[in-house]
């Protein structure tokens, strides 16, 4: 599967529609879900076209991915989570329940978020 350039995370990189931005730099976007699961609940993407987590970590540059890694930690302490606790969570695939083909990490915090998989 090739990645798909009018997912929404794309039109989002691309300015076609809004988000509540969080944190961004040249590498990665971070912003509010539009349907929050917890107190805090931020998405980071990579701004390159990557479909998943697989297809970035074989085509993504050395820097791309640091910078990826880096934000996840950056924007669990900009949102206050860090200290307490955060899940970072992203699914690969209809099995994992990826909805959106653009890789990308929810970050969940602010409270309890309770077990893995039920």
């Amino acid at each position: 599967m090739s990645y798909d350039k009018n997912n929404i995370f794309a039109k989002i990189l691309r300015g076609e529609i809004p988000c509540k931005k969080v944190f961004e730099n040249d590498y990665v976007l971070a912003f509010h879900d539009i349907n929050p699961q917890k107190k805090v609940h931020v998405l980071v993407i990579p701004k390159g076209e990557y479909k998943d987590l697989d297809d970035f970590n074989i085509k993504a540059s050395e820097k791309e991915i640091v910078e990826l890694n880096k934000a996840v930690t950056h924007v669990a302490d900009l949102m206050g989570a860090k200290d307490r606790g955060y899940r970072a969570l992203t699914n690969i695939g209809s099995d994992g329940g990826q909805e959106v083909p653009h890789l990308h990490f929810h970050i969940f915090g602010g409270e309890k978020v309770g077990k893995m998989v039920s």
